[in-house]
């Protein structure tokens, strides 16, 4: 990846020191066992996104090399990213979660949105949130950073991403464990799907965000609706 100007000798050896490989996943592991221990406040995306920050800040990359930027054709960016999540909504609700709720008989636990149901000042907070913490922070994080850390280990070839974005998908899932297994798969799912929008999209993050934030926000609203499949 470029960045702005010369680097620093020591930065261009850290890209692909093992070493920092090795300290940087470690340190997702963390995140990870803190929150299961109940250590992590809100989110785990916060803490994640001040990794990849760091990390990049150590290698002398930015965030648009990952894909932060605003090009000419960002208008065109965000209408395939609400084409997306419009789609993966429809893939979610009509395929994959009635396939997923006869194999397991559960459907994704929601139960600590329960409260969402008619009321609107909490419902505008969610859609806030998901907008800021969950289609903002976390494809900066999954999309951005880790999928792109995993590249630069395993290689950016066909096969190297395609590894890339199975293993960063499912770890993707994982961290939705609060939903259990039903809703596990489901964010895989979908992690996987906003992976190939990404790359789709020559590896710029503003189609994700937006199909991210959009299927988010549908889910908020028919949860506020109550008519979300298993919370009636």
């Amino acid at each position: 990846m470029s960045a702005a100007g010369p680097v620093a000798p020591w930065r261009e050896h850290l890209r692909d020191s093992r070493w920092l490989f090795a300290a940087e996943f470690a340190l997702i592991a963390a995140v990870f066992v803190a929150d299961a221990h109940q250590h992590i406040l809100i989110s785990k995306t916060p803490y994640l996104l001040a990794l990849a920050w760091t990390s990049l800040l150590l290698r002398g990359a930015r965030w648009r090399d990952l894909g932060m930027r605003f090009p000419p054709t960002w208008r065109r960016l965000v209408l395939v990213g609400v084409a997306a999540g419009l789609a993966m909504e429809l893939l979610e609700l009509y395929a994959t979660q009635p396939l997923l709720v006869a194999l397991t008989g559960k459907y994704p636990d929601l139960s600590n949105l329960r409260g969402l149901i008619g009321n609107v000042p909490m419902t505008l907070l969610a859609v806030g949130a998901s907008w800021v913490l969950a289609a903002f922070g976390e494809e900066l994080v999954w999309r951005g950073y880790v999928l792109n850390r995993a590249a630069d280990l395993v290689g950016r070839t066909r096969l190297g991403w395609t590894i890339s974005i199975i293993v960063v998908s499912v770890v993707f899932g994982a961290s939705h464990s609060s939903q259990d297994s039903t809703g596990i798969v489901e964010n895989s799912i979908d992690g996987a799907l906003l992976a190939l929008v990404y790359l789709a999209c020559g590896r710029n993050l503003i189609a994700p965000i937006v199909a991210h934030g959009i299927t988010d926000t549908v889910d908020v609203l028919i949860i506020f609706s109550g008519h979300y499949p298993g919370m009636h």
